[in-house]
This record gives structure tokens, sequence and C-alpha cells, in this order.
């Protein structure tokens, strides 16, 4: 049940962190935003890179926990840089959605806390999916950090591919996420400095 849980948990907790720094990340460096030469793009991007640090540290003490306890890793932890890469692709597009949109909106972080804090119970972290009352799945199927979880928990706990259809899943939300990320922030770029 630990590796289960830390599995999920450890990507949400650095997820969540990302995305309540993005959206004070152009307010709070808004003297830096106002001068023309600097790439603004930069800033979320730091935010998402310093979030990573605690990840790799837990990633690892998650591998050291399941080699001591079972004194073998399976062949999907060769899968850890492929799913930590998706999903800094993804923390990467959601830090430029709201790092723009925190500049607009300042109330917009604490909406972006309440969701960080209650988000976690609405993914299978702490819960396999079959516990979930039938009537309640398909809230599962439409939450998108569900898919992030099914990954994550088929590299470390299941020790195989047990959710095919979340990785391609997840595989592309990463990259739409990304993509559409960017092209929003960048939309909004050239209007940052008039509301700082």
């Amino acid at each position: 049940y630990t590796t289960y849980m830390l599995a999920g948990l450890i990507p949400w907790l650095t997820f969540s962190e990302a995305m309540s720094k993005s959206t004070t990340v152009i307010v709070s460096n808004a003297n830096i935003v106002k001068q023309v030469v600097f790439p603004v793009e930069i800033l979320p991007v730091k935010g998402v890179f310093a979030s990573f640090v605690n990840q790799l540290i837990l990633t690892v003490a998650l591998v050291l926990y399941v080699l001591l306890k079972h004194h073998t890793l399976p062949w999907t932890y060769a899968l850890i840089p492929l799913v930590l890469a998706l999903q800094a692709m993804a923390m990467i597009g959601m830090s430029y959605v709201f790092s723009a949109g925190g500049a607009f909106f300042r109330d917009l972080k604490d909406f972006v806390q309440v969701f960080c804090v209650a988000g976690v119970y609405l993914m299978p972290t702490f819960y396999m999916p079959t516990q979930v009352p039938e009537i309640f799945r398909p809230f599962l199927w439409l939450n998108p950090f569900s898919y992030l979880t099914w990954c994550f928990q088929d590299v470390f706990f299941f020790g195989r591919i047990a959710h095919p259809i979340a990785w391609i899943i997840f595989t592309a939300l990463c990259f739409g996420v990304f993509l559409g990320g960017y092209r929003f922030f960048r939309r909004l770029k050239l209007l940052l400095p008039t509301v700082l």
C-alpha cells in the first residue's frame, strides 16, 4: 500500500507545488518582466524545475524502499525518465497558463491552492478505483490527473503496463497541455507589463 500511495502522491505534490508557485511568478518578478530584453518564458519553467528537486529526492527514496523490501526492481522502473519527462511537459504547460492568468487575476492563486488540497482526493491515490462506487467511477476517468497517477502506479507499483489507455491519454494530454499553454502564454506575453 505504501508504494501504491507514494507512486501517486509524489508526482501530485510536485505538480501542485508548481501550479501554486506559477500563479505568482510573474507578479513577484514584475521588475524583470518589464525589461524588454528579458525572456519572460523562462520564469514559469524555472519554477517547474525548482519543484522537481523534491520529486527527484522522493523518487530515489521510493526506489530504495522498493529495492529493500522486494530485493529487486521491475522492468517498468526503466520508464521513470519517460514519465518524469511527460510530467515536466505538462507542468510547464500548466505553469504557462497559470503564470499568465495569475498576472491578470490575482485571486487565482487562492483557487489553485484549494484545488491542490482537494485534488488529491479526486484521484486514485489513497484508494483503488474498484473501491469507488460505480456511479462515481466516471469522475476518475474525467479527471486528467488520474492518468498521471495511473502511469506512475504502473511504473512503481504494478510493475507492468496495467493501464495502457492511461498511457496513451496521458502522453496526448502532456503534449497538448505543453503546446496549448505555451501558445496561451505567448498571446498574453505582450500584455503582461501593462497589468503589473
